[in-house]
């Protein structure tokens, strides 16, 4: 006989999209095999409304007028770490939750280790650890530095339990590695489903809100490079940041996804080492290779990372196939921007490409996505496929049209001054970006770097390597 529907609901373990009848695949997120049964517990659902607009709530505060709150209180309190502090607007804000998600490995853990013992010299931290035990936790802090007399450190897995800590630690700073592991006794569904997560954040907020203790969460990422959980946790918390990286390179990225007290256009850059995580105020020299003769194949250009511009190399090769289908690979760039600019260079450019190898990367292993990397990558091309170098101290900034055209783009200005602070002389850039502004560098000190402007690809082509 089939079984009775009646007390029973299915849910999606990875958004929370509920159905009243089974499903392989999620509706809402379209995730495979993750719609588990649950159980309806407790009286029926009452209408919307009902039963909450009799309520005896009183209100904590009376309303003031918005000139009269008084904003000390949440003030930005900072972390210890320059880059950190960089991307949070300033530090962390008393009762604010921050989420922070990266993938397994990239440094999570010793970013906020680092964190909570800097910070650790203002006031009591404790970090809870769900994933490790509590001496695995202190060879690590060992190794980085990571020791303040202040830094308390718990391993538990309940919530419970880690709300006993928080009473009777009273921390300023609460470090929770990672939500998906602390579970809530009396609530149903396994450790990092949708049920559980909600309810443990949910409860750490209300501690948060209530005690005006500033706290940090783990969250991990799915094979997509996604946050895990329901995204719903995304709305609850105050703030959202990714610690992202190539794990065979050194360099650790911060970014800001949602933040209530600060931008969401800043990055912080770090060096992950032997001895920790280093910040990286001028992270640019990872990104330029150190060749002292110009090497054909070769281009520089100035990225933008949210406000923050980055000097970035880019390295092509070009060779004759021995294959009936020639290779196309790319690390650190975006494949079909490169497949793009390759039918751009043959088509408007006449440069013969089709029965050869190209390959295309970055120095340092940055990522580079946005489109004023074209031009550089077209310039690169068409360096090796003619075998000349072009002149030291050239960047290239612009994006490029399928007719062949160079387009504008955004801060050049901010970038040429990059350019021209790292020591290079000559910039080709779109018609109409203009050239560095006076506020740039000065009243009275004179331009450091020729900036030229063109219209098509051809036109930089030739002003690159003369004809």
């Amino acid at each position: 006989m089939a079984k009775s529907s009646a007390g029973l609901l299915y849910r999606c373990a990875e958004c929370g999209w509920r159905t009243t009848k089974w499903s392989g695949r999620c509706g809402e997120c379209q995730a495979w095999g993750t719609v588990e049964e649950t159980a309806i517990r407790g009286a029926a659902r009452l209408p919307l409304g009902a039963g909450r607009l009799g309520g005896t709530a009183q209100p904590s505060s009376p309303a003031l007028p918005i000139a009269e709150v008084d904003a000390s209180a949440a003030g930005a309190r900072p972390t210890g770490l320059d880059e950190l502090d960089r991307v949070l607007g300033g530090g962390l804000v008393p009762g604010a939750v921050v989420l922070l998600a990266g993938e397994p490995g990239v440094g999570k853990s010793t970013l906020l280790l680092e964190a909570g013992a800097l910070a650790s010299e203002a006031g009591p931290v404790l970090y809870v650890t769900g994933e490790e035990s509590a001496a695995q936790v202190k060879l690590r802090a060992d190794r980085v530095g990571a020791i303040g007399k202040n830094l308390f450190l718990a391993a538990e897995t309940e919530l419970s339990a880690v709300l006993a800590h928080v009473a009777a630690v009273r921390p300023h700073l609460l470090i929770i590695d990672s939500v998906q592991t602390i579970t809530a006794d009396g609530v149903d569904g396994t450790p990092g489903g949708v049920t559980q997560i909600r309810e443990v954040t949910a409860a750490l907020m209300a501690v948060a809100k209530q005690q005006a203790l500033s706290t940090v969460l783990v969250g991990h990422v799915t094979k997509d490079g996604s946050i895990a959980g329901p995204r719903a946790l995304e709305h609850l918390v105050d703030v959202v940041l990714h610690f992202d990286g190539d794990r065979h390179a050194q360099l650790r990225m911060v970014r800001a996804l949602k933040n209530r007290y600060g931008p969401t256009d800043e990055i912080g850059c770090f060096d992950l080492g032997e001895y920790g995580l280093i910040g990286l105020p001028d992270p640019s020299a990872l990104f330029v290779s150190q060749q002292r003769d110009p090497v054909p194949g070769t281009c520089v250009t100035v990225t933008l990372e949210g406000r923050r511009p980055l000097l970035a190399e880019v390295q092509t090769l070009v060779a004759e196939s021995v294959l009936d289908i020639p290779r196309r690979v790319t690390s650190g760039l975006d494949a079909s921007r490169v497949g793009m600019v390759l039918a751009v260079l043959q088509r408007r450019a006449n440069h013969k490409i089709g029965k050869q190898d190209v390959y295309a990367a970055t120095v340092g292993g940055v990522r580079l996505t946005e489109p004023s990397v074209d031009l550089a990558i077209a310039l690169a091309l068409s360096s090796a496929i003619v075998n000349l170098s072009a002149p030291g101290g050239l960047v290239a900034i612009g994006e490029v049209g399928l007719a062949g055209e160079v387009r504008r783009v955004s801060g050049v200005q901010r970038r040429l001054a990059e350019a021209e602070r790292m020591g290079f002389s000559r910039a080709i850039v779109p018609a109409g970006s203009g050239g560095l502004p006076r506020t740039e560098r000065g009243d009275s000190q004179p331009a450091l770097i020729d900036v030229k402007e063109v219209e098509t690809i051809r036109e930089a082509i030739t002003l690159a390597f003369g004809g």
